[in-house]
């Protein structure tokens, strides 16, 4: 297959540009989901897509950059609880992120997390499109900053998604499939609220 070129019907249509890309994007859905990340390869993307791999490397350096973006289709975005409360609304955070880390695209997430490794350029991009991402954890902060629960010192990307690194700890670096709900308890009670509470008295970033 020459080019950028895919058999459409009975003749020949030259994909280019949104068009291929989308092509390759939604092969690489498709087989992430069938296969998970250790299934996924160019060979079977291009195959797939209709095109051929130098289309996909042009686009995306490996099939790490190809998984994460890939994975990016699958993952919703999450809305932000309301509950009344920070403690509310950092526990249904949890909850939501624990469910979603224990389903079927949650084992892809683990797999690409690990796969990455301490990379920040593919973990940022990890964690954007799912529940690890900062913007409902500063929605919920700055919520809680306006009804005078949290000081405003407190709203810090660092500081917001404390509570989302320990959880993910506890999926990527001791393996557990999912967890208990006591512990989502301890990590807000013992980690978090104390955490943002400090922020009032002036401790540095």
């Amino acid at each position: 297959m020459a080019g950028d070129e895919a058999a459409q019907g009975g003749g020949r249509t030259r994909r280019r540009g949104a068009a291929l890309e989308e092509a390759i994007l939604c092969a690489a859905v498709d087989e992430l989901t069938e296969s998970g990340f250790a299934g996924l390869t160019m060979d079977r993307v291009a195959r797939r897509a209709g095109t051929n791999k130098n289309a996909i490397y042009r686009r995306w350096p490996n099939r790490l950059a190809l998984g994460t973006a890939a994975y990016g289709r699958l993952a919703a975005a999450v809305r932000p609880p309301d509950t009344g409360s920070l403690r509310g609304d950092a526990l249904e955070l949890l909850r939501g992120a624990n469910r979603h880390w224990s389903s079927p695209l949650g084992a892809i997430l683990r797999e690409l997390m690990a796969a990455a490794g301490g990379a920040p350029e593919f973990l940022a991009h990890l964690a954007q499109p799912a529940d690890t991402g900062a913007a409902p954890w500063l929605t919920v902060l700055g919520r809680a900053v306006a009804r005078g629960e949290a000081p405003p010192e407190a709203l810090h990307p660092r500081v917001a998604t404390v509570a989302m690194v320990v959880l993910r700890d506890e999926f990527v670096v001791r393996g557990a499939p999912s967890v208990p709900d006591d512990v989502l308890t301890e990590i807000v009670d013992e980690v978090y609220l104390p955490l943002i509470r400090s922020r009032a008295r002036g401790t540095p970033d």
